[in-house]
């Protein structure tokens, strides 16, 4: 049977801190438990922030670049050093392809190098959507699970507050308050997890379709423009 004692809290003291300090040891996990989830969720949520406004800055500059008349050797020649991301990370797997390809296309034909290449670029976009989309499941794990969390810390809190209510057979309001105010005190915190981790997740999941959409696009254009070089050279 549980019995826990529930002290009326001192006048004044009816704190935040107090009630975590109060609670029962469950109450206190779930608390905590909430609490680690929800600065967790915070730090996913900046870095996609900049992990977004990075991919879409990338992927403007590199279209720049791709559509400003120079050719494919010399923008593969001039990016070959850098750390690329986004379209140039697809366009630079495709080049390499490419040139490993060249040689043994000249000497048996050229079937198989584009189908190779278009296989490159999916994996590359894989590759990226992945480090793109990577830790969201949990702001959707958090989003969805807290409030069911925190919901079963105030179950918890209150039915140990009735049975320490029944056991001192004292009623008052000093009393009840603190107990049910500690276990409704547990909601809140999933709360506080959950919204934030819902919001991020739909607005990073709505970002990463449009970014991956944009990759696609690409792919398939620069797939066209190989064939066109492919067909020239037959």
């Amino acid at each position: 049977m549980i019995a826990f004692a529930v002290t009326a809290a001192p006048a004044g003291e009816l704190s935040l801190w107090h009630l975590v300090i109060q609670a029962s040891w469950v109450v206190k996990l779930v608390m905590f438990g909430l609490a680690a989830a929800s600065v967790w969720c915070w730090a996913i949520i900046i870095e996609k922030f900049f992990a977004v406004r990075k991919m879409n800055a990338a992927n403007d500059r590199f279209e720049q670049y791709f559509w400003s008349g120079q050719s494919l050797e010399d923008l593969f020649a001039s990016m070959g050093n850098r750390n690329n991301i986004g379209l140039a990370a697809i366009f630079m797997a495709a080049m390499r392809e490419w040139k490993r390809s060249q040689d043994a296309a000249l000497r048996a034909g050229f079937q198989g190098v584009q189908r190779r290449i278009e296989k490159v670029m999916d994996v590359q976009i894989q590759k990226e959507m992945h480090d793109l989309e990577s830790r969201l499941l949990f702001l959707a794990t958090t989003g969805s699970a807290a409030p069911f969390v925190g919901l079963f810390g105030t179950v918890w809190g209150i039915m140990v507050s009735f049975q320490a209510i029944a056991n001192s057979q004292n009623t008052s309001l000093n009393v009840v308050a603190p107990g049910i105010a500690e276990a409704l005190f547990a909601t809140a915190i999933g709360l506080v997890a959950a919204i934030p981790a819902t919001i991020f997740y739909n607005m990073y999941s709505a970002d990463a379709g449009k970014i991956g959409a944009r990759l696609e696009n690409f792919a398939d254009e620069f797939s066209a423009i190989i064939s066109r070089q492919l067909d020239e050279r037959v």
